[in-house]
């Protein structure tokens, strides 16, 4: 079983979206990286992007985490506040923690892809 049909699949993971971007949005560490960003987009963009990395069906067509994080020059301390705010969503919707650890590590191997471009 995958780590996407652990967690509920694509409608589960849409709300864990959900609920990541209001947490976001209320942190000023991060969310001046999205206002000028058409939210709904973001996250439908977003459920299948991690869908996709979660052993869920090959839905995502966006670019590569290098190319949509140029030009951001995201530092440690924003990319650290992203996964926790991912790892709280999971806890939201009462995800096990071994399957957030799971998640969180995924994230964190994308991390030279992301920081400082």
């Amino acid at each position: 079983m995958t780590l996407y049909e652990k967690i509920g699949g694509e409608p589960a993971i849409a709300k864990v979206v959900d609920y990541f971007y209001e947490l976001i949005l209320a942190d000023d560490t991060v969310n001046e990286f999205f206002k000028n960003t058409d939210m709904e987009k973001q996250r439908k963009h977003q459920t299948k992007f991690i869908s996709f990395a979660l052993g869920g069906p090959n839905q995502y067509s966006g670019f590569s985490m290098a190319r949509a994080h140029k030009g951001m020059n995201l530092q440690p301390v924003h990319f650290n506040a992203v996964a926790n705010h991912l790892s709280e969503a999971l806890a939201h919707f009462e995800v096990p923690q071994p399957e957030i650890d799971q998640v969180i590590t995924h994230v964190a191997s994308l991390k030279d892809d992301i920081l400082y471009k």
